[in-house]
């Protein structure tokens, strides 16, 4: 019987943002993955976060499981080297795909993409479709402003707090392998 390998999927920018601070933990985050013998999912994009976090993962003998909607293809830089290359119909298929390929969600800074695939797979945590751990890295303070409106959408009765648990807040690359250790074990 052969043993799974985890996949941790990754959201992130398709541009590096203005601090250097997020490439470099998009750098550490994909030679991490690899140096845990964890596959990388996401959206296969050569440009950004996206390319770089797939760059250091592949150099450090990662698999690589990238998936994008044929209208991204030269937008986001389709990047064909992957281990496993998916093209898809459209945005919807993507998400569903890295989802369904992946056993925990680590969120990079981003933009409205991100932001999008964020608020999917919590959605589909607080209705108990799946149990996957996703964690924000918090790179420099980053997502402070979304785990506030989280918080101000439960403290003014629109979530259970429940929803706050749904989602593990880390400050650095460390802390994010601490967290995927203890659910992938």
């Amino acid at each position: 019987m052969t043993q799974h390998t985890a996949s941790v999927c990754v959201y992130c920018g398709s541009r590096f943002g203005t601090d250097s601070a997020y490439r470099d933990a998009a750098t550490a985050l994909g030679t991490a993955l690899a140096g845990n013998g964890w596959r990388l999912v996401y959206g296969a994009g050569d440009v950004g976060l996206m390319g770089t976090v797939a760059v250091a993962a592949q150099l450090e003998g990662a698999q690589t499981f990238g998936v994008i909607p044929k209208h991204l293809m030269k937008w986001e830089v389709g990047k064909r080297d992957l281990t496993t290359f998916i093209v898809t119909e459209n945005m919807h298929e993507r998400k569903k795909v890295m989802f369904m390929n992946s056993d925990a969600v680590v969120v990079l800074p981003g933009g409205a993409g991100s932001l999008d695939e964020f608020f999917e797979v919590l959605t589909w945590r607080q209705l108990g479709l799946h149990a996957k751990p996703i964690l924000l890295l918090n790179i420099n303070g980053f997502w402070d402003p979304l785990v506030t409106l989280l918080d101000h959408v439960i403290d003014n009765g629109f979530a259970e707090d429940s929803l706050r648990n749904f989602v593990t807040v880390v400050p650095d690359v460390d802390q994010a392998l601490t967290a995927l250790r203890d659910a992938l074990s």
